[in-house]
């Protein structure tokens, strides 16, 4: 490609305005819109990509904080350009691992709607492992995925024939939603999923083949999980933590185990990751030999590979069925943000930058 000095680009890009404050709840302000001009003049080893899908997910609102409580998270910092999972296209390259046309991936992918990135950086993906569905990248057959997989195969200890039931918590959400149908997937006889709304349980049952689902909002959760799970509960995908999660461990049955995958009842609160539990709690798992270990993806990324290529064929041959929320346009970010940290998505939260 031949360089030009001369060519100038008009982006637009979201940065972080300002910090909720570690008990505070954001709002869509926390983030702002603003037009910057690129000159996309690539130095040896950087690409120009045109971004076209990007992903808000829970795990951000700890980067809103100056001390994300994560060593493995640094904090977005003020007036800079926020980043997160992104997919995008190759418009110009003078990386020898990127050409034009590449569609790639990386999970620090700046909120802009161009950018000039180390090639080093980027994933090169496949199409045609999602059909040409390139968001499903950043859910099912990206981190969201790979998180319910791994969680249920290293944590939930599912066996084939032993007639466990599992529960998920968030279970509509981009991560449970797919959890409770690997569980299933691999031998759960019954799933039963924990979500906000009768729209979503709804989905849960009808669309994703969940034995039940709980509306904690409106229903008894102690007495709804009495009546779904008959034989007690033996898998916790645990994405929400609190009142939820302590009704669910209340009713585990001996030998059961917790896959603790996150705690979004908890983000906006200032108290260590994971939260504390209450002694009778405590004492619930001891007396039971309940296991409650954190689970994370990033410990297991020698195994990502090969999950990603047979999520991609559950997927595609439609054993996982795969929700999403769109939303249009970068500057809609923050209020998708938002939204999804109060439950507003059904599926992943995906928002669409161009085409």
């Amino acid at each position: 490609m031949k360089r030009s000095q001369t060519v100038r680009m008009q982006v637009q890009r979201v940065v972080l305005n300002s910090r909720p404050g570690k008990n505070g709840a954001p709002v869509p302000e926390h983030f702002r819109l603003e037009q910057v001009t690129l000159t996309p003049d690539l130095k040896d080893g950087e690409v120009l990509v045109r971004t076209l899908y990007l992903s808000v997910d829970p795990y951000m609102r700890c980067r809103m904080n100056e001390d994300t409580g994560a060593e493995y998270l640094t904090p977005w910092q003020l007036s800079e350009c926020v980043d997160g999972g992104g997919v995008g296209v190759v418009e110009s390259s003078r990386c020898s691992s990127c050409i034009v046309g590449d569609v790639v991936t990386s999970f620090n992918w700046p909120w802009q709607t161009c950018a000039v990135i180390t090639g080093s950086g980027l994933q090169k993906l496949d199409p045609q492992l999602v059909d040409g569905h390139l968001s499903y990248f950043l859910g099912a057959v990206g981190m969201p995925g790979l998180t319910a997989m791994l969680g249920v195969r290293e944590k939930g200890h599912v066996t084939k024939g032993a007639k466990q039931t599992m529960v998920v918590s968030g279970a509509a959400g981009a991560c449970g939603s797919i959890a409770g149908q690997i569980g299933r997937l691999e031998g759960c006889v019954r799933v039963v999923g924990i979500c906000g709304s009768d729209e979503k349980c709804k989905a849960l049952v009808e669309d994703l083949g969940f034995s039940a689902a709980i509306n904690y909002r409106h229903e008894d959760v102690p007495a709804r999980l009495k009546e779904s799970c008959p034989d007690g509960i033996d898998v916790y995908f645990d994405n929400v933590g609190g009142a939820i999660s302590d009704s669910v461990i209340a009713q585990m049955n001996k030998g059961g185990h917790v896959i603790l995958c996150g705690q979004i009842s908890q983000y906006n609160k200032d108290v260590p990751y994971p939260p504390p539990l209450s002694e009778e709690i405590q004492e619930n798992l001891r007396s039971k030999n309940i296991t409650r270990e954190r689970f994370m993806v990033l410990n297991y990324m020698d195994k990502t590979d090969a999950a990603l290529w047979e999520l991609s064929q559950w997927v595609k041959s439609a054993q996982i069925k795969v929700l999403e929320t769109v939303v249009n346009g970068i500057e809609n970010m923050g209020v998708a943000f938002c939204s999804m940290m109060t439950g507003g998505n059904i599926g992943k939260q995906i928002i669409k930058i161009s085409e």
